[in-house]
């Protein structure tokens, strides 16, 4: 019986074969150009090369992604929640 593995790191956003979501719709537009292409001119060197292409994009856009998560610094919450309305006025000295 197949166990699943339950994707703990949900505030950092949805992941597909490792990829971000936009990522890896620019990944699946790729893959659709490259089917379109061979459909209508089939040769070897064709499928060879969109194969090649996608692979080399898929590696690309992993370690783009890799990189993006290394440089984000800024935390994804705010360090003080409230309902209070600002007013702007800061009533503290510095």
């Amino acid at each position: 019986m197949k166990k699943y593995i339950p994707y703990k790191n949900i505030r950092k956003g949805a992941v597909i074969f490792g990829l971000p979501l936009p990522l890896f719709a620019l990944m699946m537009l790729s893959v659709i150009a490259s089917l379109l292409v061979i459909i209508f001119s089939f040769s070897l060197g064709v499928i060879i090369s969109a194969l090649l292409l996608n692979v080399a994009l898929y590696i690309g856009l992993h370690r783009i992604s890799r990189l993006l998560e290394f440089l984000q610094m800024s935390s994804g919450f705010p360090k003080i929640i409230s309902n209070k309305r600002n007013s702007g006025i800061d009533y503290e000295k510095d």
